[in-house]
């Protein structure tokens, strides 16, 4: 039965017909598994804002050039740096989108293991001060 409300019990389908808890010992450890994969979430969008941070100052300014001389596409000459952005954005997007399908499970304990993840994620690893007018700081997963 799929629950619609925030339920608290140790019996969970999480993402796919089989992962689910039947224990508290298999519900403990998907607790965990939730948790660390939110923290690594935190782990790869500063890596994607560090590696942002650290193409910007090599990449060229369009500000001398008008924009209508400015080819739509520039296969040409596409940086490593843009490719390695899209991919860890990519990547960063599909963990956000599967951490929001498991909190849709409406397991208390889930919901929690995932924020406190996040929060951990976020003071480890991207609580480092960073230059706030650089970096648009967004909660939402894609941004």
């Amino acid at each position: 039965m799929m629950h619609m409300t925030l339920y608290w019990g140790t019996k969970v389908t999480l993402l796919i017909d089989s992962w689910k808890t039947d224990s508290w010992t298999s519900y403990a450890l998907s607790l965990l598994a939730c948790l660390v994969i939110s923290a690594f979430y935190q782990y790869l969008e500063n890596l994607r804002i560090r590696l942002k941070l650290f193409a910007g100052g090599r990449r060229p300014s369009l500000v001398a050039s008008p924009e209508i001389q400015t080819p739509l596409l520039r296969w040409n000459n596409v940086p490593r740096d843009n490719v390695a952005e899209a991919v860890l954005f990519g990547v960063n997007s599909a963990i956000g989108y599967l951490l929001m399908l498991a909190i849709m499970s409406f397991n208390g304990g889930v919901f929690v293991a995932i924020v406190v993840g996040l929060t951990l994620g976020y003071f480890f690893f991207r609580g480092q001060g960073e230059d706030a007018g650089l970096v648009d700081d967004n909660s939402c997963a894609c941004a």
